[in-house]
């Protein structure tokens, strides 16, 4: 039903679906009739209607394992949200190289890590959907964030070449690049940093993680979104378009 996006029964897995953006994700699938799993390292809230793995994304064979326990317990993956991420921020010359690879094997080999077991079946079955969550930092920057925005950008150079190479088995690549979004990540920040990042978003609030799924819901959709693949949109408010 083009109501529901066409997600009924569809099998998808989802990084990180515990808290914050990805649980947001985990619940609106569910809503939309998905079968999904999800992965979690901290903070496990037991979601009903889901199968949740602790699995970490930077170990290789605990990815492969994951794959295979959801294909067993649900059946074939049709889609995938590669959403884990982790910050280490610091400005540059404080940055040390175990905060650079505690974020890069996270947030960038970690989407390796995913969907390296996934794609060829994918391709064998020729179909399916994948949705990498990105962020603004890796299209326009943000100081303290060279390592974040690093893995960033690169997921985003990762989902548009997977995107280029997938097309021709009828499988699909995108991203979604948040701006700030009301979950664990934005607590931290002052109050007066708050203000002072609010006043250059031209809607004037933060993003609810809600929205953002709304938006990856959209591109898992065999339905809504068959036509579009290597893109990123952008849910930031107009903080950078």
């Amino acid at each position: 039903m083009i109501a529901s996006l066409g997600l009924e029964s569809q099998v998808i897995l989802v990084t990180g679906g515990n808290r914050g953006i990805g649980a947001a994700i985990v619940n609106l699938l569910l809503e939309l009739g998905a079968k999904v799993a999800y992965t979690y390292r901290h903070d496990y809230t037991p979601q009903m209607g889901t199968v949740a793995i602790s699995a970490d994304v930077t170990d290789e064979a605990n990815m492969i394992a994951v794959a295979a326990q959801v294909e067993a317990e649900l059946g074939p993956i049709d889609g995938v949200v590669a959403n884990v991420g982790i910050t280490q921020d610091n400005f540059f010359p404080k940055l040390t190289s175990a905060d650079w690879d505690a974020v890069m094997n996270t947030n960038l080999k970690g989407v390796y890590n995913t969907l390296k077991p996934i794609i060829p079946q994918m391709y064998a079955r020729r179909s399916g959907s994948v949705v990498c969550i990105t962020s603004i930092s890796g299209e326009k920057g943000n100081l303290g964030q060279t390592n974040y925005a690093a893995s960033k950008a690169g997921t985003i150079g990762f989902t548009k070449s997977l995107a280029l190479e997938a097309a021709r088995y009828n499988v699909r690549a995108n991203a979604v690049a948040p701006g700030f979004i009301e979950t664990d990540m934005l607590k931290p920040i002052s109050e007066k940093v708050k203000q002072k990042i609010l006043a250059e978003i031209p809607l004037s609030r933060f993003g609810k993680p809600e929205e953002v799924a709304w938006t990856v819901a959209f591109l898992l959709s065999p339905v809504a979104s068959s036509y579009i693949t290597g893109t990123v949109v952008r849910v930031n408010g107009a903080h950078h378009t």
